[in-house]
């Protein structure tokens, strides 16, 4: 079942499977040069609150994304 990174819960596991067309070109490039590509294991590491913004492991970095971006990357869900 494929969901948008937003939706990960903390400590799981999920792989990337796309970034949605909508997304516009700048952040698009961001978010690729954090290493949110195709096939990238991204974990969520903590949500604030008010689940905004959202810390992410990826690629041994941790990365603070708002949910308003994070909501264009589409995942697959690792299952235990």
């Amino acid at each position: 079942m494929k969901n948008n990174l937003s939706e990960l819960l903390p400590n799981k596991c999920a792989i990337v499977s796309e970034l949605d067309d909508r997304l516009q070109s700048g952040m698009r490039r961001r978010l690729q040069d954090i290493g949110l590509i195709n096939g990238t294991i991204v974990q969520c590491v903590q949500k604030s609150p008010a689940n905004d913004p959202i810390a992410y492991l990826i690629r041994g970095a941790v990365f603070a994304l708002r949910r308003d971006d994070a909501v264009f990357v589409r995942i697959q869900e690792v299952t235990d």
